[in-house]
This record gives C-alpha cells, sequence and structure tokens, in this order.
C-alpha cells in the first residue's frame, strides 16, 4: 500500500468513495442524502495538501484530509475507506499516516469528530473521547469527539 497526497483531478472519485463508505453503515436514503454536500470535495479542496490517498494495485482504497485548528492542533476532517476493504488495514495505515503528518507539522493533538460507527477504531488506535460535536449535516445529531495526544 502505498500513501500519498491526492490530486485535483481525484476530487470526483474521493466525494464518491466518501459516500460509498458512508452508505456502508446502513444509513437510510434522506439521512444519507443530507451528508452529500459534506461528503463532496472540490478539486481546490483536495489538492490544498491536506488530502491523502492511500493505493493498492493502483487503485485507491481510502483516504484521509486534515486541517489546521490551531497552533498546536491539527483536525481529523475526513478519513475513509472503501466498504470492501473495511477491515484490511487501509484505514490503520491512513490514521498512522494521519498522525506521523501533525507530528511532523508540530501539532501537539488529533482531533477527530467520528462517526458514531467508526467509534471503536478510533479507541483501538489510541483516541480518547473529550465530548460531542454537533453534526454539520444532520440538525440535532451529536457526534463523538476524539482526540489523539501527539506528545
Amino acid at each position: 500500500m502505498e500513501i500519498r497526497p491526492a490530486t485535483a483531478d481525484e476530487a470526483e472519485a474521493l466525494s464518491a468513495l466518501a459516500f460509498r463508505a458512508k452508505a456502508h453503515w446502513g444509513y437510510p436514503d434522506d439521512f444519507m442524502a443530507a451528508c452529500r454536500a459534506e461528503l463532496t470535495y472540490a478539486p481546490e479542496e483536495v489538492s490544498s495538501g491536506g488530502f491523502h490517498v492511500a493505493e493498492e494495485d493502483g487503485r485507491i482504497c481510502g483516504f484521509y484530509a486534515l486541517a489546521k485548528v490551531s497552533p498546536t492542533a491539527m483536525e481529523l476532517d475526513a478519513l475513509f475507506v472503501e466498504p470492501r476493504q473495511v477491515g484490511q488495514g487501509c484505514g490503520r495505515a491512513l490514521l498512522e499516516h494521519a498522525v506521523n503528518a501533525c507530528r511532523l507539522a508540530g501539532a501537539e493533538r488529533l482531533v477527530i469528530q467520528a462517526d458514531p460507527n467508526a467509534t471503536g477504531f478510533y479507541e483501538r488506535l489510541g483516541a480518547v473521547r473529550i465530548g460531542e460535536r454537533p453534526s454539520d449535516s444532520v440538525p440535532g445529531r451529536q457526534l463523538p469527539l476524539y482526540e489523539i495526544d501527539l506528545t
């Protein structure tokens, strides 16, 4: 598996992957429709430097996006894995890569707003729950908020 920076021309493919990965959890159609805008990435956003893709045999198996939220903190804006590859190490490799990128950028913590179905994944990899945050897509929905100490 190779992890590399994403390119602008991959925006549509990454948006489609994010939508498939979210739908994998069995959410109803109206919920998925509410999430579409949040799961759609523009080419300039993808090429901004915060997006990385994991490739296996020349095919994208997942991606992540990071954003700086303060001088000492980064946020995991996205981490999605192709549904057929869940549990095969792609997500772990992406998160480990993101953690290393945060450390190289001088961050002391990584904040993660998690899908409720992904909490076990983040906890197994060392994230600690620090609270909740309102969903950007679904009014009234609260999402688990995690942190990884990078010091």
